[in-house]
């Protein structure tokens, strides 16, 4: 009789935790490459709940395409490496068991929260007195931050988007080939060589590279 009460708890534990961790998922937006559609929705939640639409920056998280940004990061990893980062996004979204988020329902996964609770959870790993907790979320953001920054628009948004600017011709460009590249492959000539001047300022208003201007944003986020 007691084994076949535990044999039922087991069972619906068991039931609770596949059902917890593998159901209600909608498939992502975007096709991933190495994003489960479980990881995604915690990448998505985490990155607008750190930079939120209409917060100190104009593009939110998801605006900044950081889910794809980290999809093609996790991809880019070794098998360990890998595996670490998809362990890491586990206990992000299903740690509220240990550590609920206030507010009714906080035992919730983490990207079924409301937004409120999705950011005084992160806050809570951010300020937690225990360091395992804090290092967790400084692994989140740093991975987060990687693919905020990393977008065009954010760095239009500050001022910090590299400009577009001719790349002159010195003699080094007559000897030396590309790095990787056989000499044959040096198409300069002598007259090719930039005569020596004094360089023009960059200024603020001239024109940004072609990666990141505003055409460039859509690609970034595909």
């Amino acid at each position: 009789m007691v084994v076949g009460m535990w044999l039922v708890l087991l069972a619906a534990v068991l039931g609770y935790g596949a059902f917890r961790f593998l159901s209600g998922y909608p498939p992502p937006p975007i096709r991933c490459a190495a994003l489960a559609p479980r990881e995604y929705a915690t990448i998505a939640a985490a990155a607008l709940a750190s930079y939120p639409r209409g917060g100190a920056i104009e593009p939110s998280g998801i605006d900044a395409g950081i889910p794809a940004h980290v999809d093609r990061f996790v991809a880019a990893q070794q098998p360990s490496t890998r595996l670490l980062m998809r362990l890491l996004f586990v206990l992000v979204e299903h740690a509220t068991l240990l550590f609920p988020a206030p507010g009714a329902g906080g035992m919730r996964r983490f990207s079924a929260l409301d937004e409120a609770q999705q950011v005084a959870y992160l806050t809570g790993w951010q300020r937690s007195r225990l360091l395992p907790r804090r290092l967790v979320f400084v692994s989140l953001r740093a991975i987060l931050t990687m693919g905020y920054f990393g977008d065009p628009a954010v760095l239009r948004a500050l001022g910090i988007a590299p400009r577009a600017f001719a790349t002159p011709v010195c003699e080094a460009d007559l000897l030396w080939p590309r790095v990787g590249q056989p000499r044959s492959t040096i198409r300069h000539r002598p007259e090719d060589v930039t005569p020596r001047s004094m360089p023009e300022p960059l200024g603020y208003d001239g024109p940004l590279h072609a990666d990141y201007a505003a055409a460039a944003t859509s690609q970034e986020r595909a």
